[in-house]
């Protein structure tokens, strides 16, 4: 059973154009989902329907968003923030902003535990230092007295994953959480993502534009463009053969880091012009 069903989603600027168009799509219980395309294709607005943090230029024009059976676009505002507070949780893409550089580290963990939850503060410290644990970070007591510019770039956003999975929620976005770090760091982050998942049987919509990463942390994947949902398969049909040609060629266009002598491939200029007349066909379908 889905955890997450998104059916027909559709966002738009209030004075501006289409950002999603009748995106649906399933994430079960436990899964790893992953959301891909380009830049400016609508991946990151998916997740920010999910959690309610739209920016407010933005608007939701149609569409259901159920979580754990609940759509929450019918639910009064403060019951939705309660429902996603309570069962759903970010991972951002840059720790450096996501963090408060006024605040320790503990209290940005603990707070939402005391607040949303109703823990006590002992429970809630306790719990911190168990996380901090859990993502590798030494000496976790001392930490959460720390500020955020004292850490690293990679222990800040242990720190962000560590926060996401303290309320244990049942459903985390990943919103492209190693794009700010180096490689190396990278794949320490996505080795912790990944066995944190696996431990604690969270649903995860990872948003990325790597399909290298896709094919480590993922079961299925959505390829989007322009707002459109243009491909949904499992990780191992995608990587063996592509149905769609936009899709296909996105794939060709990944860095063979393997073969360093590889020429790029960019996305060929017919494919770009004929997904865009797919939108601008299902634009004129949808809205006349």
């Amino acid at each position: 059973m889905s955890y997450l069903s998104i059916r027909n989603l559709s966002l738009r600027l209030k004075k501006g154009p289409a950002l999603l168009r009748r995106v649906s799509l399933e994430v079960a219980a436990g899964e790893v989902r992953g959301l891909v395309g380009e830049s400016g294709a609508g991946k990151s607005m998916i997740g920010k329907a999910v959690l309610g943090i739209l920016p407010p230029a933005v608007e939701i024009t149609g569409g259901e968003i159920f979580l754990d059976g609940v759509d929450l676009l019918r639910l009064a505002p403060r019951e939705r923030r309660r429902k996603i507070g309570a069962t759903a949780a970010l991972i951002p893409q840059d720790p450096l902003t996501a963090l408060n550089p006024s605040h320790r580290i503990g209290p940005q963990i603990t707070d939402r535990l005391v607040d949303i939850l109703g823990w006590t503060r002992a429970k809630a410290e306790a719990r911190a230092v168990e996380l901090l644990a859990e993502v590798q970070i030494a000496d976790p007591a001392r930490v959460l007295r720390q500020y955020p510019h004292e850490l690293s770039g990679g222990m800040r956003q242990r720190i962000l994953i560590a926060s996401a999975f303290a309320a244990e929620p049942r459903l985390i976005v990943a919103d492209e959480p190693t794009t700010a770090l180096d490689v190396t760091v990278q794949k320490q982050i996505l080795r912790l993502i990944a066995g944190m998942q696996a431990r604690h049987g969270t649903a995860l919509l990872f948003v990325t534009h790597d399909l290298g990463v896709v094919s480590k942390v993922c079961q299925r994947l959505s390829v989007l463009y322009s707002g459109m949902v243009v491909e949904d398969a499992t990780v191992a049909d995608f990587f063996a053969a592509p149905k769609h040609p936009y899709s296909a060629a996105l794939l060709a266009a990944t860095p063979r880091y393997t073969d360093p002598s590889a020429g790029l491939n960019p996305v060929p200029e017919a494919v770009i012009a004929a997904v865009r007349a797919e939108v601008a066909a299902f634009d004129k379908a949808h809205h006349g």
